[in-house]
């Protein structure tokens, strides 16, 4: 008899805690949804301060704003953490244009890669040789490409469903694509934008040099989908024709700035800490509302939402608007850095850095048995139509503070249009919906809550679970 009672007593409480815990997620949706502030801080970092390039003045604004704000919010501290960025300027507007024959020309849609030189003064004109990717060098040889422009034109696979996927698959060409280039004596390298719609807008994004000496760097630019098309036509019809463009860039002196870090201090466990998160900084020709501007105000959120529901952390809750992650990631591994320094014991960390688009869910980078105990979440999400509970990658940011035991998360939106507007003009606040963003804010929250409550990795069986 006193086994049966004691199982039912088990079973109550299990209920009990479950009708609890939707409880909590349906206020903090209700409060997203009716109260929040997601959407208002998005529209001052996007349509008051703009883009938002590591050691821009934008950027040294919103470190300011976002920090004057998580000031608002009576958190137990917020500071500024010290950190040296490079400083990339792009200078006047790229030109380009296909020459068919002299006097023959159309202008086509152009942008530096972020970390690349200038061209000549008077630009740079010469043949194109079209190749679908890094591995083409080779094959090709040195003969056929000395003193020619590398066309890298392999597009994203629009038959995967995972976008990401799609664009980890052609990213090298953007990256390492110029480095490779001068090893066959290119003078310069032309890029199809990570795009997967035909459209007018070059797509930036950073690209390295690796060690090799500036004398020897050859300037590299994005070129929009449509004017990839037609340029691949163009070679087609005659491959003597002649490319021109010129781009002002310049690579100058490191520079101070910060990442911006708000705190709730645990209640019963104080020493394990829970961050949240996204990147502050952004490329420059857009306003960077979806990346990362929506993923910097969804972590704000968190701690307001959590502040506004009247919930008391067991552990201590950080944001952290990370600076420099698109041309250096100096943010995110300073944080790392110093939290190793300090003994700090970062037990989960969640990055959303994927867009202001619908949330679908998480991806885990974690334990098979955390995993399974995150598993027993997914029905409190379905509700709210977070199916998407995975395996695999979390963010670049919070990825140096990866240690055993710990689990670190991404949130996964939407990503069917996040590449129409990644690292290009039109990364701009009108196209990030104010209710898309608050449910992912809600999602996020949630999550952290449920981690807190009933901990996770090194966490596990703490009092006060």
């Amino acid at each position: 008899m006193r086994n049966i009672t004691l199982v039912l007593l088990f079973l109550a409480s299990t209920v009990w805690a479950q009708k609890s815990d939707e409880l909590q997620i349906q206020e903090i949706y209700n409060a997203a949804l009716t109260k929040g502030k997601a959407h208002d801080w998005l529209n001052y970092l996007s349509n008051q301060i703009g883009g938002r390039l590591s050691g821009s003045v934008q950027a040294e604004q919103a470190v300011l704003y976002t920090k004057a704000q998580l000031d608002s919010l009576g958190l137990d501290k917020v500071w500024l953490q010290p950190v040296m960025v490079p400083k990339w300027v792009r200078g006047t507007p790229e030109f380009a244009y296909i020459e068919s024959k002299p006097g023959y020309t159309s202008n086509i849609p152009i942008c530096a890669l972020g970390g690349s030189v200038a061209t000549p003064p008077g630009g740079l004109k010469a043949n194109v040789i079209e190749v679908q990717g890094i591995q083409d060098l080779e094959k090709i040889g040195r003969d056929k490409i000395r003193g020619k422009i590398v066309f890298y034109n392999r597009p994203m696979d629009a038959t995967l469903l995972n976008t990401f996927q799609a664009y980890g698959g052609c990213v090298d060409q953007r990256h390492g694509g110029a480095l490779e280039a001068v090893k066959f004596g290119a003078v310069g390298v032309i890029v199809r934008s990570m795009n997967l719609r035909l459209d007018d807008y070059p797509h930036t994004g950073s690209m390295s040099y690796g060690e090799l000496p500036v004398s020897d760097r050859i300037p590299a630019a994005a070129i929009s989908t449509n004017a990839a098309e037609l340029l691949s036509t163009t070679l087609k019809l005659d491959p003597n024709i002649m490319f021109y463009f010129k781009q002002n860039c310049k690579q100058l002196e490191d520079v101070p700035s910060f990442n911006v870090i708000g705190e709730i201090t645990g209640r019963t466990n104080p020493d394990e800490i829970m961050v949240v998160g996204g990147h502050l900084d952004s490329w420059d020709l857009g306003d960077g509302s979806h990346d990362d501007g929506a993923g910097c105000v969804q972590s704000m959120e968190v701690l307001r939402l959590l502040k506004l529901s009247g919930y008391k952390p067991n552990r201590t809750l950080r944001v952290v608007l990370f600076m420099n992650e698109e041309n250096g990631l100096r943010g995110g591994r300073k944080y790392a850095e110093e939290a190793r320094v300090k003994n700090e014991g970062h037990v989960f960390a969640l990055e959303s850095d994927a867009g202001g688009f619908t949330p679908r869910g998480f991806s885990f980078d974690c334990s098979e048995a955390d995993f399974e105990k995150i598993l027993q979440w997914k029905p409190l999400f379905e509700p709210y139509l977070i199916h998407q509970f995975i395996k695999g990658g979390s963010g670049a940011d919070i990825g140096p503070l990866k240690k055993e035991g710990m689990v670190l998360s991404g949130l996964r939106p939407d990503s069917q249009r996040y590449f129409d507007h990644h690292h290009a003009q039109n990364d701009t606040f009108e196209h990030v919906n104010k209710r898309e963003l608050e449910l992912g804010a809600a999602a996020m929250t949630s999550l952290v809550y449920l981690i807190d409550k009933y901990g996770i990795g090194t966490s596990n069986g703490i009092k006060g679970k």
